[in-house]
């Protein structure tokens, strides 16, 4: 009995070693894919381009000093086409470094994002 043979204990040991190194590596793939889909997501659901032309809006209405009927029909609009609840609020006039400016402070939440911004334009 002391001259059993034993390669074939080093054959289930390392086929063993193999299946559980291969779980690993399965686990670790399905854990970037979904990490990486939860990040494409986030960058899909952001509203960039929406929050861009709000503020073009905001902006020429700054310019031109529009009446405040103006700035009623920018919030519905908002609401009505992007589902966005959008507040904004346009202060006097005010010295930013030589330059007077308008602060203007703008909300925007379409109730996955939340965007604020106080702006001097």
């Amino acid at each position: 009995m002391a001259c059993m043979n034993e390669e074939g204990q080093w054959i289930v040991l390392m086929g063993l070693l193999v299946a559980v190194a291969l779980f690993f590596l399965a686990l670790i793939i399905n854990q970037s894919a979904l990490v990486g889909q939860t990040t494409a997501e986030g960058v899909l659901e952001f509203p960039k381009n929406d929050i861009r032309d709000l503020r073009s809006a905001i902006f020429d209405y700054v310019d031109t000093e529009l009446p405040d009927g103006v700035k009623e029909d920018i919030i519905a609009i908002s609401l009505e086409r992007k589902n966005a609840v959008v507040n904004f609020t346009v202060n006097q006039k005010m010295d930013v470094s030589g330059r007077w400016l308008h602060p203007v402070t703008i909300h925007y939440n379409n109730g996955v994002t939340v965007y604020n911004e106080t702006v001097y334009y």
